[in-house]
């Protein structure tokens, strides 16, 4: 018996029909991401990891929704290395250009690479301080680049962004944004939108702040209101300490540094507001991290004027914990349980795997080379402790003189951190556990320990092909 054609039709219509609400279905399984990273945001910059000065009720709310981690650690003390490690999942030290403090070649297959091949809206906006023109964020996985060059600061935080006799202009913002404008608030403007826009699609989001980096510059309101609860604050003892050439920043008395902090934080609210308004926050995963250790030293010629990272030991450029232990929280309503804390370690070169897993897509094993996924601890299931943790830095001239810090390499196995210094010759060992101010050197008063790390670091070092003079 023929179907009429009508019926036919009609037939042909429900299929389809009824396909592309499974196909909807099946892409609304997967999860949202919405990657927060803040640059030189300290370990003790938030209120929830004991700052009296900076309020972050956002960033608080996050870790009361989520879970926060007391051992995650930047992949190395400067911008560009971590930001290698988080884009590729793979060690600066591996690559050539990284010895010193990295860059990315433009055939690493990126985080965002990975989630666009299987079927992700990506989206870049910030600072992207990984490549020269051809190897930007769209060159390496992002649909969308918003604000992300060679350059690792703006000229300013207030619209125009850049200098006119210099080239620190934010690339995507100089035509749309108008005098006034805040650069933290445009990026989240910027950031929203692309939500909106892709709300029934899975989509990696990638939220870079140039803040809070230098120039140290924010919202007068916001430096006002900060400088109200410094006047209140009674700090103890000197403002600065000596740190070998250097000295560290003894306390968080920086109003416009506060001011910026509040930026970021209230950022990080008005996501997670587009968010709840679009119901979209159950079926969306976010991480928020930071680059590197909040910038509290200086030599006598620069910097250290930002914040103190005490309990917390030196800062940005350092291998101690101030320069490489960074706050982190991770989000996933229904998932992840909320108001949790996680001693479990982990590394900047483990969000690529990690991520991956929680979304159910493909492991790109032969890319991220360093990364531990972490998915099991987020989701209440056994984890085995992530093998040692490694760090390289080798300091030469402005880095050297900006710094004060020399340089070396570190093995950290979760318990004991120990820290080869290069140019002198000596080592620290410390249990970070215990002692994460790393006041007290046990490496003499725990030989069997020193001797076992040191042979791993140096077979670390060999394998990444690390000659250290």
């Amino acid at each position: 018996m023929k179907v009429p054609l009508l019926s036919s039709l009609k037939l042909m219509l429900f299929t389809l029909c009824l396909f592309g609400q499974l196909s909807s279905a099946n892409a609304q399984d997967k999860p949202n991401v919405v990657f927060f990273l803040v640059d030189d945001l300290g370990w003790a910059d938030t209120a929830s990891n004991g700052s009296k000065i900076y309020q972050t009720p956002n960033i608080d709310a996050l870790a009361k929704e989520g879970m926060s981690f007391t051992g995650a650690y930047a992949a190395h003390p400067l911008c560009i290395g971590s930001r290698f490690a988080l884009m590729t999942g793979k060690y600066p030290a591996r690559i050539k250009k990284s010895k010193q403090f990295g860059t990315m070649p433009p055939n690493e297959k990126t985080m965002a690479e990975a989630f666009k091949e299987q079927g992700y809206s990506t989206f870049f906006a910030g600072k992207w301080h990984l490549g020269k023109p051809g190897a930007y964020p769209e060159n390496q996985g992002f649909d969308i680049n918003v604000g992300g060059h060679d350059k690792g600061a703006p000229a300013h935080y207030f619209y125009p962004y850049g200098d006119n006799d210099n080239d620190k202009k934010v690339p995507g913002l100089d035509l749309v944004d108008k005098n006034g404008d805040y650069l933290t608030d445009s990026l989240t403007e910027k950031a929203n939108a692309f939500i909106r826009k892709n709300q029934d699609k899975p989509f990696f989001l990638y939220l870079s702040h140039y803040a809070v980096h230098v120039p140290i510059e924010s919202k007068e309101v916001d430096k006002q209101q900060a400088q109200q609860r410094i006047n209140k604050h009674e700090f103890i003892g000197p403002a600065y300490k000596a740190l070998g050439p250097a000295k560290q920043k003894m306390h968080q008395d920086n109003a416009t540094y506060a001011g910026m902090i509040k930026s970021i934080d209230d950022s990080l609210g008005n996501i997670v507001k587009q968010l709840d308004a679009l119901n979209l926050s159950d079926n969306t995963i976010i991480v928020f991290t930071s680059d590197n250790g909040g910038e509290s030293t200086k030599t006598t010629a620069y910097g250290g004027k930002a914040t103190s990272n005490l309990p917390l030991k030196a800062g940005k450029c350092w291998l101690y914990e101030g320069g490489i232990r960074v706050p982190l929280v991770v989000k996933w309503p229904g998932k992840i349980a909320p108001n949790s804390v996680s001693n479990h370690s982990v590394a900047g070169t483990d969000h690529y795997p990690t991520l991956l897993n929680l979304a159910s897509l493909t492991e790109q094993a032969s890319q991220h080379l360093d990364g531990q996924s972490y998915a099991n601890t987020l989701l209440n299931k056994s984890q085995t402790p992530r093998p040692a943790m490694f760090w390289h830095f080798r300091t030469q001239g402005h880095l050297a003189r900006v710094c004060g810090t020399p340089s070396g390499t570190v093995i950290n196995d979760g318990k004991h951190k120990l820290i080869n210094w290069y140019d002198s010759g000596n080592i620290e060992l410390y249990n970070v556990n215990k002692d994460f101010g790393e006041t007290n050197n046990i490496a003499d008063k725990k030989p069997k320990v020193t001797q076992r790390l040191m042979t791993e670091l140096q077979a670390w070092q060999d394998n990444m092909g690390i000659a250290v003079e």
